[in-house]
């Protein structure tokens, strides 16, 4: 009992965190574009979160649960959710003092260097390529946010452009949401998958990731809750620090941060749906001229993501070994 209550606190923990941290990102840029329906913006996001996973697959999920360390044996499902608890913990430390990261990132350092110190294999060659196409993902954000914003502004005005560019903004939108939903969003699957399966079968290894519809519904209920807590904060960050004001940016930044983490699902590689939105509005706003960008900014964040995988493997690999000696 003492371990199922553990588990279901984490979970639920890290899918209200993922919506402070990605949903409040995703809706802050989606609310920053003028006359966005808000109902709109935040159904979509609900609509895709919920079926994606469902109609698109769950190959990421199974990333965090298969690929990067041998969990499915005796051991697993502890060591998992000391990863995922070291992950958290960096994350908060980083954000409390002013360098806000990837919260994928460190659960990939966290859960491998668990796995690590647990005694249990862990897949190198599976983490370098997650980690290379994680690394890449930013890159084609940023290269892909520079040419659509100098594309952008070749784009004719005429009377009827505003309704023009609001429905492209809710097309790309929704494109969005669908990445983050076979993407980035699928680590709280694998989270309340595990938790799930530990409250049925008891402590041992890590099973199939299954996440049935009305725990994928409380999952979505938990994403929104956190998200609207952290709006305003993560809409401050997107508008001060890295700022993007025309439109058309708000389009070209949504555009490139989707075709960078759809990119990566096609791979079954997680990626940071924030980084990715990031390196698209840095692109967007580079493309008007380095000075449009608040490079102390984007500095701060650079360091942050440099320093999140290392501190998360470093310590999960301690709490592995420690859990290893009880």
């Amino acid at each position: 009992m003492g371990w199922t209550l553990a588990f279901a606190t984490v979970a639920i923990l890290f899918v209200l965190i993922s919506g402070a941290n990605d949903g409040a990102t995703l809706l802050g840029l989606g609310l920053r574009f003028p006359r966005s329906p808000g109902w709109a913006i935040a159904s979509l996001l609900v609509v895709v979160l919920f079926a994606g996973p469902y109609l698109l697959g769950i190959a990421v999920a199974r990333t965090f649960t298969e690929r990067l360390a041998g969990l499915g044996t005796s051991g697993g499902a502890t060591a998992f959710l000391a990863g995922v608890v070291i992950a958290v913990a960096v994350v908060a430390v980083l954000t409390g003092r002013g360098l806000p990261t990837s919260l994928t990132l460190a659960v990939i350092g966290g859960i491998t260097g668990a796995g690590f110190g647990a005694g249990l294999p862990v897949s190198w060659s599976s983490l370098g390529t997650v980690l290379a196409i994680g690394a890449g993902a930013p890159l084609v954000g940023l290269a892909l946010g520079y040419l659509l914003g100098t594309l952008s502004r070749r784009v004719p005005s005429y009377h009827r452009m505003p309704r023009l560019v609001l429905a492209a903004h809710l097309l790309a939108y929704a494109a969005q949401c669908v990445a983050y939903a076979v993407n980035d969003g699928q680590k709280m699957i694998a989270v309340v998958s595990v938790a799930v399966d530990v409250g049925r079968d008891g402590l041992g290894g890590v099973g199939p990731v299954e996440v049935p519809p009305a725990w994928m519904a409380v999952l979505v209920a938990l994403f929104l809750a956190g998200a609207l807590t952290s709006l305003t904060r993560v809409g401050e960050r997107l508008g001060r620090g890295l700022v993007i004001t025309r439109p058309l940016h708000i389009v070209s930044a949504e555009t490139a941060a989707t075709g960078a983490v759809l990119g990566s699902s096609a791979l079954g590689s997680p990626v940071s749906m924030t980084q990715s939105i990031t390196a698209g509005v840095v692109g967007v706003a580079a493309s008007e001229g380095a000075r449009r960008v608040r490079w102390q900014s984007v500095m701060n964040m650079g360091t942050a993501w440099l320093v999140t995988l290392p501190s998360s493997m470093a310590l999960g690999c301690l709490a592995g070994l420690a859990l290893r000696l009880l």
